[in-house]
């Protein structure tokens, strides 16, 4: 492991750790990193193969591998984890000095509502936010399936870097991640929302191999329901950029009714 990171000097450039859930080889993240090496110096950390929806998994039972995918000054990573890993091996190992910002993405694909749960892209900028690092997500929604072009991606990405460039300029409060979605339209329009609902048609279905030994799918399609105004799946319905403060404290109010429980043998404080 390298030795401990230094604080960034006045006369050195930003230092942004850049990852996804797509895995090192997608188009959204090298537009994503090109566009902020105006904006900082970039390091890229990714995984070694697509990652999607492995929430918050790091890596404890086995181990990883890194291998160099550019000579380029600063370097680009493939790493054998997931997106969360692949930010502890970036900060920990990789970088010479601690970022000032960890960016995941561009994803090809909407993390909207409660897909921030199980969303690897969410996971990757909210690893740094836990280590005391303003994470941004970057997220593209995409159309019948197929990969967002690279016109709307050149969009999407020089968009999220003047939001990296102000969360450089003006850090949010600890804790805090910021998650953009981006709609599959050209716009010039962004607004702040809160998460709304990602209602999924949920299902497990048995199949069989060519061994007639069964294997199963998880997951099901979207089902299309009315978003509520100021949400991010409203914004983005309407044709506009969504930008959402996201924080690590998931700690809910007691409902009043459940105040002075009954639990024998228990006294609440």
């Amino acid at each position: 492991m390298n030795e401990p990171m230094s604080d960034q000097t006045s006369n050195e450039r930003p230092l942004i750790l850049v990852t996804n859930d797509d895995g090192i080889d997608a188009a959204g993240l090298s537009i994503m990193a090109r566009a902020l090496e105006a904006v900082g110096q970039v390091v890229t950390v990714a995984p070694h193969e697509e990652q999607s929806a492995v929430g918050h998994g790091i890596s404890l039972s086995r181990p990883m591998r890194i291998t160099s995918r550019s000579e380029q000054t600063g370097g680009r990573y493939a790493v054998t984890g997931s997106p969360a890993d692949a930010v502890l091996v970036g900060l920990f190992h990789l970088c010479s000095r601690r970022p000032q910002l960890v960016v995941s993405g561009i994803n090809h694909g909407l993390n909207l509502g409660t897909d921030v749960f199980y969303s690897g892209t969410i996971a990757g900028a909210l690893e740094g936010v836990i280590h005391g690092i303003p994470g941004l997500a970057v997220s593209q929604e995409v159309t019948a399936g197929q990969p967002p072009g690279e016109a709307l991606l050149q969009q999407t990405a020089a968009f999220a870097a003047l939001v990296a460039r102000q969360m450089l300029a003006d850090p949010p409060p600890a804790g805090i991640a910021i998650s953009i979605n981006a709609p599959c339209t050209e716009t010039e329009r962004y607004v702040w929302t809160r998460l709304g609902q990602r209602v999924y048609r949920e299902r497990v279905e048995q199949r069989a191999d060519l061994r007639g030994v069964p294997y199963y799918w998880v997951g099901g399609p979207l089902l299309r329901t009315e978003a509520e105004p100021g949400t991010d799946s409203h914004a983005v319905d309407a044709g506009r950029i969504s930008l959402t403060p996201l924080t690590l404290n998931l700690t809910g109010s007691v409902p009043p009714r459940y105040d002075g429980w009954s639990l024998d043998g228990y006294n609440g404080d």
